[in-house]
Parts: structure tokens; C-alpha cells; sequence
């Protein structure tokens, strides 16, 4: 399954429009998130959504992010299957600072 990524420009003019979802870990967060992201670890945010523990996002849109974009896929790709509609931040943190 091919999941849509989004860009760091795009996800920043859109902000309010998404659901913000971090997989990181919460060690590698301190000081660095993306405001009003919501910190779910990749492992904790699949099983949340195979529980259904996030079925009250549904219909919403959702931007998966990690540091460089890999965990962020994985999540964003595990919500698609579930049914939700969800994007990866190309490039995940990392490319949201540079956009700063």
C-alpha cells in the first residue's frame, strides 16, 4: 500500500486542517515536536489503532511524522489499512525544522 506523503511546506500551511501524530519515542522529543502533535510511539499507535482506541479520529486527516520519515510511513500505512485517511511527512522532523 502506497501511502501519500506530505511536505513539510504544505503540512505548515495546512497545519490546522490535521491531526498531528509523532511515533517517536519520547526520549527523542524533548524540545522538539511539532506544536500541537500528538506523541504516540509507532508500537503504542498500532495497537491503539488495531484496538479501535483511535476510531474517534476517523474522518479526520492525519499526518504520521518520526524523525526522517520511516516510523512515520509504517504508522501512517497500519491507519490506511484500519481506515483512516492518513499522510506521512516526507522526511518526518528533519525536514520540518528546515522549513523553520
Amino acid at each position: 500500500m502506497m501511502v501519500e506523503n506530505i511536505s513539510a511546506d504544505r503540512l505548515r500551511e495546512q497545519k490546522n486542517d490535521f491531526v498531528i501524530i509523532d511515533v517517536r519515542e519520547p526520549d527523542e522529543i524533548p524540545n522538539r515536536s511539532i506544536e500541537g502533535s500528538i506523541n504516540i510511539p509507532l508500537g503504542l499507535a498500532i495497537r491503539n489503532v488495531r484496538q479501535g482506541k483511535l476510531d474517534h479520529l476517523k474522518g479526520r486527516k492525519i499526518v504520521c511524522h518520526c524523525s526522517a520519515g520511516y516510523r512515520g510511513n509504517i504508522a501512517a500505512e497500519e491507519l490506511c489499512k484500519c481506515g483512516f485517511q492518513a499522510a506521512n511527512l516526507e522526511g518526518g522532523f528533519e525536514a520540518w525544522k528546515k522549513t523553520e
